[in-house]
C-alpha cells in the first residue's frame, strides 16, 4: 500500500513541476528573444533491501529550445535583432557577463546603453557608452555610430561595437534571471561572424497551441495520479472492514 501511495504522490508532485514550467513558457510567449525551457520525466528506480522492481517519475529540465523565434520589424533605431545563431553580451545584476537576445535597447540620462530590463550592455572593451548625438545607427556586426552634438559634420562616427557571441549551445545554461552563461563561468569571445539586423526584434520561439496542449496532457496525468491514491485510501478502508469483521 505505502508503495503504491508513494508511486503515485512523486507522479502528481513532478506533474504539477512540469506544469510550472509550461505556465512559464505561456508567460513569456510575448517577451522578446526568449527562449522556452525543456522538460521531461524521466523514471527512477526504488531502490531498496529487495529487488528493485518499482520505479518512480522525476521530472528534470533538459534544456532549452535554441530555435530562432520570428522578426518583427519595428523601425526603432535602438532595435536589434541577432540574425541567426548568436547573442547580444550584457552585464547581469551580479556584474558577471551573461548572454541575451533581446534586442530592445535603450540609453539612461548618462548615455549608458541598457536593454529593455535595464542590463548594461557590453561592448568589445566593457560596457558602452554612446556620447550625445543624433541620427544613432547601428551596423550589421553591431558598430554604433553617430552624428556628435555640435559637429558640423554630417558623416557618421563610430562610437563603439556591441559584442556579439556565438558559443556552443551545449556549453550554455539559463540563469533564474533568465539569462544565458557559460557552464565553466567564464566569458565567450566575441565573434565577428554574428550579424544583426536593425529596426527589428526577435519574438518568443514558446509555440502556444504545443504548450496549451502539454498543459491539458499534464492536467490529465495529474488526476490519474490522484485517482490512484483515492483507490489507495479505499483499498486501506475495505482491509480495515475485514480486519475488524475477523
Amino acid at each position: 500500500m505505502d508503495r503504491l501511495i508513494y508511486t503515485a504522490m512523486t507522479g502528481a508532485k513532478h506533474a504539477l513541476e512540469q506544469q510550472a514550467t509550461t505556465s512559464h513558457n505561456l508567460a513569456n510567449a510575448t517577451t522578446t528573444g526568449f527562449r522556452a525551457q525543456i522538460d521531461q520525466f524521466r523514471a527512477v528506480p526504488v531502490q531498496g533491501a529487495i529487488l528493485p522492481t518499482r520505479a518512480f517519475v522525476v521530472d528534470s529540465t533538459t534544456g532549452s529550445d535554441f530555435r530562432a523565434g520570428a522578426i518583427q520589424h519595428t523601425g526603432r533605431e535602438l532595435d536589434v535583432a541577432v540574425q541567426g545563431d548568436g547573442w547580444l553580451a550584457v552585464q547581469a545584476a551580479d556584474g558577471s557577463e551573461a548572454y541575451t537576445r533581446n534586442g530592445s535597447l535603450k540609453m539612461d540620462e548618462n548615455g549608458v546603453l541598457l536593454t529593455g530590463d535595464g542590463l548594461t550592455v557590453m561592448g568589445d572593451g566593457g560596457p558602452l557608452s554612446i556620447p550625445p548625438g543624433r541620427n544613432i545607427a547601428l551596423a550589421k556586426d553591431g558598430t554604433i555610430s553617430l552624428v556628435p552634438d555640435g559637429s558640423a559634420a554630417t558623416g557618421l562616427t563610430s562610437v563603439g561595437r556591441l559584442k556579439l557571441v556565438n558559443p556552443p549551445e551545449a556549453d550554455l545554461v539559463r540563469g533564474d534571471d533568465g539569462l544565458f552563461r557559460l557552464k565553466d563561468g567564464g566569458a565567450a569571445d566575441a565573434d565577428p561572424n554574428v550579424t544583426l539586423i536593425s529596426g527589428a526584434l526577435e519574438s518568443s520561439n514558446v509555440n502556444v497551441v504545443d504548450e496549451m496542449v502539454n498543459m491539458i496532457s499534464l492536467a490529465r496525468q495529474f488526476d490519474m495520479q490522484m485517482k490512484l491514491l483515492q483507490h489507495a485510501e479505499n483499498n486501506d478502508g475495505k482491509a480495515a472492514q475485514l480486519l475488524s469483521m475477523s
